[in-house]
């Protein structure tokens, strides 16, 4: 979290774009106080130098005063671009810098659509992970995320589970269905995320599975060289009845290293990029750090294929087979620009387009990809919205442990803390 996120309160810091705003800066604690004696003045500076109307460059200096322990600045913040403005207090021939605050100016069709975070691929002890789904859903919001879905292994039961241990608390984590799809005889994995039915259910019996697979596969007509007829038409299959169910059909890490090879072959991961079974491609998946390579490919063939005109809606996912581990969870997530984050918009947001996958490994900077002008929103988020964020979860987090464990207070808790985040996002999202 940046020094001035500690000391003022900045707001709104995502605007339209093209269109004058005040900007409001008002400190948080008396020792960066204002002063009815000194004037305090405003450089500006578009970062991208889209500034036609902005009366950018920095010679002019709008000089602003304190009115009810505050400033109000007011900015043309042209295009779609992020914004500097360095506040100094002015007192005869002594400056001092206050503070460098940022804001983003957004096109209208941004404007409306707040940043949703979330991870739609993790597992728990329900199948190979370590904790209980409620914990895994706790963990989720104590991380800062805002919806999430657990997604065991062959079994959507558990996903269930954990919706259920929070019914009838007013918490602001949305917890969906899920379930990692593992179609017998197929070695592609898939997500159904928000789906109303298991997918995995209707692999029993396997022999009504087969013939039906077996039907599917006899209408595809010619195959390129080396694709096993029964896997595509099973992962065909599949991805049609996780739509069936109202889900998201997720094609899962097709770069991921076992057995002295990749999984699934490169010949059906190629096949499956022409045809687009699916909904949405996990272009950042869950990987330890001797596996990121994984993750590379995973983008290179994502860029590769939208160089040839392919839209590819996308999701970056944990596969976290634990939460308290030190690794995976919390490494990769999703964002999503959605007007709420009901399943619906959430869906309909990542088919449109409208999300981007972060890779934040332990020590360095985080990474987001996608679309260029959402990656570039979603690093200004990061680093001037996020933090505001998941500070406020951390409680909310660990209220959610709390409730999980028993502890009959902390459903009341979490009540009076619901809102929160909307009520930040209220104040700082004025596009």
């Amino acid at each position: 979290m940046r020094p001035e996120h500690r000391t003022f309160s900045v707001y709104p810091v995502v605007v339209r774009g093209d269109a004058e705003t005040e900007i409001t800066v008002r400190p948080l604690y008396d020792h960066v106080a204002l002063r009815d004696d000194a004037e305090y003045e405003v450089t500006y500076y578009p970062c991208e130098e889209f500034s036609q109307r902005s009366g950018w460059p920095e010679r002019n200096r709008p000089v602003v005063k304190r009115i009810n322990g505050a400033l109000r600045v007011r900015q043309y913040f042209e295009g779609e671009q992020e914004h500097v403005l360095h506040l100094d207090a002015v007192q005869g021939d002594n400056r001092r810098r206050m503070g460098e605050f940022r804001v983003y100016s957004v096109g209208p069709d941004l404007g409306g659509r707040i940043p949703w975070k979330g991870d739609v691929h993790m597992h728990s002890s329900r199948s190979d992970g370590r904790e209980a789904p409620a914990y895994v859903a706790a963990a989720c919001r104590g991380i800062g995320l805002d919806f999430m879905a657990l997604t065991d292994h062959g079994q959507y039961e558990p996903s269930l589970e954990a919706i259920r241990a929070f019914e009838g608390v007013k918490c602001d984590l949305r917890m969906y269905p899920g379930e990692e799809v593992h179609p017998p005889g197929n070695p592609v994995h898939m997500v159904n995320f928000g789906g109303r039915f298991s997918v995995n259910a209707l692999f029993a019996p396997e022999s009504s599975y087969r013939s039906a697979v077996e039907d599917r596969a006899a209408g595809l007509g010619q195959l390129p060289g080396g694709v096993d007829r029964f896997q595509y038409a099973s992962t065909v299959w599949s991805f049609e009845r996780i739509r069936e169910a109202g889900g998201l059909g997720i094609f899962c890490h097709p770069y991921w290293f076992t057995n002295h090879r990749y999984a699934p072959s490169g010949a059906l991961t190629s096949h499956i990029f022409d045809t687009q079974p699916y909904d949405a491609y996990e272009i950042i998946g869950g990987y330890h750090l001797f596996e990121v390579a994984s993750n590379t490919l995973q983008v290179a063939r994502y860029h590769e294929e939208r160089a040839r005109g392919r839209r590819i809606p996308i999701v970056g996912v944990s596969d976290a087979h634990g939460c308290e581990r030190g690794e995976l969870f919390g490494w990769y997530y999703t964002i999503v620009f959605a007007p709420t984050y009901d399943l619906s918009d959430l869906t309909d947001a990542i088919r449109g387009l409208w999300s981007v996958a972060v890779e934040a490994l332990p020590g360095q900077e985080p990474r987001a990809f996608g679309p260029f002008r959402l990656v570039k929103y979603a690093l200004f988020l990061m680093r001037e919205v996020f933090p505001l964020h998941d500070e406020l979860c951390v409680e909310e987090g660990r209220l959610m442990r709390a409730h999980a464990a028993g502890h009959c207070e902390a459903a009341d808790r979490l009540g009076q803390l619901a809102g929160r985040i909307a009520g930040l996002y209220a104040l700082l999202i004025g596009a």
